[in-house]
């Protein structure tokens, strides 16, 4: 056994991925591929039941329980475990920026897709409007509410942006303890961090795999389906890993990347509402290259930034 532990102690980043991706695709399989795949067969959206979303979401803890196995069967102990009490008199900026960061640039994105597709914008949020109609229609309240009263619920559930770093902390910790806390640094050891970043965020991109082929973030029925949207997926995660990275080795801890990554889920759909027209490969949502072009840009320049640092503790 101590020659299996030693083992897995010099591979740490593979035993690893292979725990969490076992652990991952195993329970997404057998709980959120039983209800979607009839629904994909019978033309409707897999992900669209309310119980497979929170299936798929409580995927998101299996990275940091990968990181607990992964310490105990290696021997490594918690010691450095990625996470550090908050120090606000020296990194409070980068806690600030992981809540409204992605908030800025989700709406830089959008606003650039808007400028270059202006007949896609409407104000009245027809996509929101249509998808609530849909719903309350399937629940026999089609006529529960009128326009102005929907549109309102629209606008209202733009202001919880604002705190959707603290609605989404605890599994977008799963995560972030995971890919920022472990992975990241794991990866520093040996490889620049550049390398490093961008290596942990095609893992992070495979990670979805299962999910992204029923239609995660890309839908369905694209071009080259499933693969395309895995590599779309892949290059996203390493555009959104150079900002969540940088955030983790400035402040020492991935604390401020577990508000900045549940910021982003709380905004990242609220582009759409107001688009007559989406795709997302283009935009107006961050995962497409417009909507996208606010994170790419401040990836390039953090991946030049943290070209000189070698490792996070």
């Amino acid at each position: 056994m101590s020659r299996f532990r030693a083992f897995l102690a010099q591979h740490r980043v593979a035993t690893y991925c292979a725990i969490t991706f076992a652990l991952t695709w195993t329970f997404w399989f057998a709980t959120v591929y039983p209800t979607a795949l009839p629904l994909l067969e019978a033309g409707e959206n897999p992900l669209g039941a309310p119980v497979t979303t929170l299936l798929v979401g409580a995927g998101m803890i299996f990275p940091a329980i990968g990181v607990v196995l992964t310490r105990l069967v290696t021997g490594e102990g918690f010691l450095h475990a990625g996470i550090r009490p908050v120090d606000f008199r020296h990194t409070w900026k980068y806690y600030v920026a992981g809540w409204f960061g992605p908030i800025a640039l989700v709406a830089a994105g959008a606003a650039v897709f808007f400028l270059v597709n202006p007949g896609d914008f409407d104000p009245a949020m027809p996509s929101f409007m249509s998808l609530v109609q849909e719903q309350l229609a399937a629940t026999g309240q089609a006529d529960a509410f009128d326009a102005a009263q929907l549109r309102a619920m629209g606008y209202a559930q733009l202001a919880l942006v604002l705190v959707a770093p603290l609605l989404n902390c605890v599994p977008c910790f799963g995560e972030e303890w995971g890919w920022r806390g472990y992975l990241l640094p794991k990866l520093m050891e040996r490889h620049s961090a550049t390398y490093a970043v961008v290596a942990s965020g095609i893992v992070w991109g495979l990670w979805h795999a299962p999910i992204t082929a029923l239609g995660h973030n890309y839908g369905l029925g694209y071009p080259g389906w499933p693969v395309t949207g895995v590599l779309a997926m892949c290059c996203f995660c390493v555009v959104l890993s150079a900002f969540l990275s940088w955030l983790t080795l400035r402040a020492k801890s991935c604390l401020p990347a577990v508000l900045a990554h549940g910021a982003l889920n709380g905004c990242a759909a609220a582009p759409a509402m107001f688009a007559l027209a989406a795709n997302p490969f283009v935009g107006p949502a961050p995962t497409g290259i417009l909507g996208g072009i606010g994170f790419i840009a401040i990836a390039a320049v953090l991946l030049v930034a943290m070209s000189q640092s070698k490792s996070v503790d």
